[in-house]
Parts: C-alpha cells; sequence; structure tokens
C-alpha cells in the first residue's frame, strides 16, 4: 500500500509516498528527469523496506512548485522531508542526480543521515570542457517532454523508448512509473527548467565528496545507455573516489545493465536491495 503526503516546502507542497515496511524508513530520491515511481523495482526485490520517496519540486505530483532548482535546495526539501516525517536519522539511497542530492543533505547535514547508496551517481562525472549552455543542449530533449501532448500512457511509452534502451517496454512497473509522469491532460508532468538547471548544477557543481563522511556504498552500472556503451563511472575513476574517500566502504559494478536499468530492472533492483538490507 502507498500511502501520499504532502509536504511543505519553500514555493510550495511536495508530493512524497510512503511505502510502508517493516525497516526503518529509506530516503529515496529519484533522479533529474524522473519520479518517486522509479522506486517501482526496489519495492518489488524488496516489500519489506520502508520507503520514503518524494516528487522533487518541478516534477509529477511536485510539478507545480517552481524553483530555484539546485541540489542545495533539493537537499533543503529532503530535510523538510525528513521533519515531516519525524525521522531523525535515515539512510538515504539517490539515483543519479538523486545521489547528488543525497551526498549533498549527508554533507549539509550530516546528524541527519545515517548511511548513502548511492545508485550510478553522487560522484563527479567526466565534465571537461563542457559548459552551461552544452549540458543544456544535451539535455534538452528530456527537458521537451513537456512540450508535447499524450493520448495515454502507451503513446508516451513508444515515446519514451525510443532509441537505445534496456527498459522492458511490457514491464507493469514500468507502464506505472510512466503513467505517473502524465497529467490529466496528457502532457507530461515535468517542468524544463527544473532538468536544466539540476544538469547544469549536477555535472559542473558536484558537492565536495572528499568530505563526507557518512558510511557510503556505490554501486555503477556497466553501460550508460544501452549495451556496450561507455559507463558513467569507469574503473580508473571508481578506483580514484576509493582512494580519496575513507568514507566510501564498498563500491561494486553491476553486469548486464545501464543507467536507467541499474534500478529500473530486477537485476539492478536486486543489487541496491543487497546493499540496503
Amino acid at each position: 500500500m502507498t500511502e501520499v503526503r504532502h509536504v511543505a516546502v519553500d514555493g510550495g507542497t511536495l508530493a512524497v509516498e510512503l511505502r510502508a515496511g517493516t525497516t526503518a524508513p529509506v530516503l529515496a530520491i529519484h533522479g533529474v528527469s524522473s519520479n518517486a515511481r522509479l522506486w517501482n523495482w526496489l519495492h518489488a526485490a524488496a516489500p519489506d523496506l520502508t520507503l520514503v520517496a518524494p516528487d522533487l519540486r518541478g516534477r509529477a505530483g511536485s510539478f507545480d512548485v517552481g524553483g530555484p532548482y539546485s541540489l542545495e535546495q533539493h537537499a533543503l526539501d529532503m530535510l523538510a522531508v525528513l521533519d515531516a516525517f519525524a525521522l531523525d536519522r535515515v539512510t538515504v539511497c539517490g539515483m543519479s542526480m538523486g545521489a547528488f542530492v543525497a551526498v549533498t543533505l549527508a554533507l549539509h547535514s550530516p546528524d541527519r543521515v545515517h548511511d548513502l547508496v548511492l545508485v550510478d551517481g553522487g560522484f563527479p562525472m567526466a565534465a571537461d570542457g563542457l559548459t552551461p549552455d552544452a549540458v543544456r543542449a544535451a539535455f534538452a530533449p528530456q527537458a521537451s517532454r513537456r512540450d508535447r501532448s499524450f493520448a495515454d500512457v502507451d503513446a508516451y511509452r513508444d515515446f519514451f523508448l525510443a532509441g537505445p534502451t534496456l527498459l522492458d517496454a511490457a514491464d507493469p512497473l514500468l507502464t506505472d512509473y510512466l503513467a505517473h509522469d502524465l497529467g490529466d491532460d496528457g502532457r507530461v508532468r515535468l517542468a524544463r527548467e527544473a532538468v536544466l538547471a539540476d544538469a547544469v548544477d549536477t555535472l559542473l557543481h558536484p558537492p565536495p565528496w572528499q568530505q563526507l563522511t557518512v558510511p557510503t556504498r556505490l554501486l555503477t552500472a556497466q553501460w550508460s545507455v544501452g549495451p556496450d556503451s561507455a559507463p558513467a563511472y569507469p574503473e580508473a575513476a571508481v578506483a580514484q573516489f576509493r582512494a580519496g574517500l575513507p568514507a566510501l566502504e564498498s563500491a561494486q559494478q553491476v553486469a548486464g545493465v545501464d543507467h536507467a536499468t541499474s534500478i529500473m530492472s530486477a537485476r539492478g533492483a536486486d543489487a541496491v536491495r543487497a546493499l540496503l538490507t
């Protein structure tokens, strides 16, 4: 059973999904163009986990919450969520940009974070030569989802799965995830500026990971987008993180998954479950 609560933040109200289980709550933070149903696969792999999963401002149930958009603002929003749920100190699991938000939260308020599980994110990605304009151009296709209307979730799924992907079009968890994106008017509830501003902040202004003090576990994908693509985190980069951060307790790669399916698949979700239970 999923319960939706609403949490007041600067500029509006966040929608937060609570999936009650038998464990201590885990704050689960989705990525740049995603929503709270990103954790469908983790819930399926570990239904005993208690997940507190917000839609970040500018996305899905929190679409009406405007800017500013930044890692720091999202971290402040997550503190409001913890306060609203009366959670003193929690495990935080973040995927992609959500992992960067998780790191920012742990640096800002280490007393509120018990430990971190970072899924293909949280540490700097290669950004040599990138400019804000180049990042915005790269993320423009994701940001443009708001610009069109879809007749139903099937039409949106066809659009969403265009291009290289390991996602399973027949997966009902994917259908539920995509349905959560759509408003009653058939348009995607995703603010263009939320995607673009957050992408720039994530890639060009990552948090100072070397200052982390809470126990941290990193999970990376073998590929970035589709089979045989270069990973977001090559082995040499992961080795650098391990050497530079005593708090990084483990770093492992999940074979046979790309960035999206590092959580949006049974294989990826099971690997995340293993780090949380």
